[in-house]
């Protein structure tokens, strides 16, 4: 690598491991004010958690072909010599990712989760679930091979469609179900305690996306970098666009809150598609998924389940659209853009369907087990009076008294 390419793995592994903080905005102002520290605390968990993790066992697990050098042994001189500032790089830019999937899981169960338990299962989740399917999607595993396994094009999935948004929408369905609704769950009675903190998380992690998608760039010839940033760029305008027509349609007015989760939900589909489309198409992608996830989080309503903060609605349903739209529109091999036939519909279909599904019932397991014997979910008194004070002992609001 020269020097400009490591320069641009610097910031974008920094750029990444500010999303995690922007989540932790995002989250904490959609939730009750008396939740806002236990909402924010998961996702700073989840950086300490899952970054020891990552460097002690997870990069190694994430290479089905070409192990960390000192993955297994990180005390080693030897080893850390041989690895040079490349790989170095690129194994902490790639524990960001694993970071951040975890802590998206955490909004589907906000104001009702104890922060011990949510602790072990983000360590869990991340050994037995993101670690390998990493390894799945970019280190040499089935869904890389995949498509030349079956005479098909090779599964597109740049940055992260199917192993984080996919992967972390299948386990927040599952912990949602575990731990039931909140009080007075029903449509309107729990309201954002702070949009303006919202839409700060909304901007760091528009901002952040720019190397979450271009970072990778870095390890490589910088061939596609303009592409991916004015992809990343375009849908995200365009799904504001989509999920504010649907609301007004919807609802007669169209919301800052609403606006901001269709910039997410442009952010999710195109992170696997962003260097595979025209930028046309992913203006078109971004007005379709705005639409559809501005939709979908009407289904927690309908089918009975409590995703608090629609990560299913946005991130499982944003990640699908967008992994399955690249089977129609992919440069170059989507049925519609020059492809012969469906087969890269077919492979994309079998990787989102894959992951969703080990994702899903890995974490249902690790949920029940862990509600079974620790308990996941707070008391109703401790839900009632506010989580913060009973699991961290913090006030989001002290404010001082005259």
């Amino acid at each position: 690598m020269n020097t400009g390419n490591l320069s641009w793995a610097i910031a974008a592994t920094a750029l990444v491991l500010l999303m995690t903080p922007g989540v932790a905005f995002f989250y904490g102002g959609l939730v009750k004010a008396k939740s806002v520290i236990s909402m924010m605390m998961m996702s700073f968990g989840s950086m300490g958690l899952v970054g020891v993790l990552w460097i002690l066992v997870g990069y190694n697990m994430s290479s089905v072909s070409e192990p960390f050098q000192f993955a297994g042994d990180p005390f080693s001189d030897f080893a850390l010599a041989a690895a040079d500032d490349g790989t170095l790089l690129y194994a902490t830019y790639g524990a960001t990712f694993a970071i951040i999937t975890v802590a998206l899981i955490s909004g589907a169960i906000a104001d009702r989760a104890k922060f011990g338990p949510w602790m072990v299962f983000a360590g869990l989740f991340a050994v037995l679930v993101y670690f390998p399917v990493s390894a799945w999607v970019w280190g040499g595993g089935w869904i890389m091979t995949l498509g030349a396994n079956l005479g098909l094009p090779a599964v597109i999935d740049y940055a992260g469609g199917t192993a984080v948004h996919i992967n972390a929408g299948a386990a927040a369905l599952a912990l949602a179900l575990i731990l039931g609704k909140r009080v007075a769950f029903g449509k309107g009675t729990h309201q954002p305690h702070n949009v303006p903190l919202t839409l700060i998380g909304v901007a760091i992690l528009w901002f952040g996306w720019f190397g979450f998608n271009a970072g990778a760039q870095a390890f490589g010839d910088m061939s596609q970098v303009g592409l991916i940033v004015i992809n990343t760029f375009g849908a995200t305008a365009a799904a504001i666009l989509g999920w504010m027509i649907v609301e007004k349609l919807k609802d007669g007015k169209a919301t800052s809150v609403g606006a901001g989760s269709g910039a997410i939900a442009g952010l999710v589909a195109i992170t696997p598609a962003c260097a595979n489309l025209t930028p046309g198409w992913s203006l078109v992608l971004g007005v379709l998924v705005g639409a559809i996830c501005a939709a979908a989080i009407e289904l927690k309503f309908t089918l009975g389940f409590d995703d608090s903060l629609d990560v299913v609605g946005i991130h499982l349903v944003g990640g699908i659209v967008g992994t399955l739209f690249l089977g129609l529109f992919a440069t170059g091999t989507g049925l519609f853009t020059g492809g012969a036939g469906f087969g890269q519909l077919i492979v994309q279909a079998i990787a989102a369907g894959g992951v969703l599904v080990y994702s899903f019932v890995v974490a249902m397991v690790l949920g029940l087990v862990l509600e079974k014997t620790i308990g996941f979910r707070t008391s109703t008194d401790d839900e009632i009076s506010g989580i913060d004070t009973a699991v961290h002992g913090e006030l989001g609001y002290a404010l001082a008294k005259d």
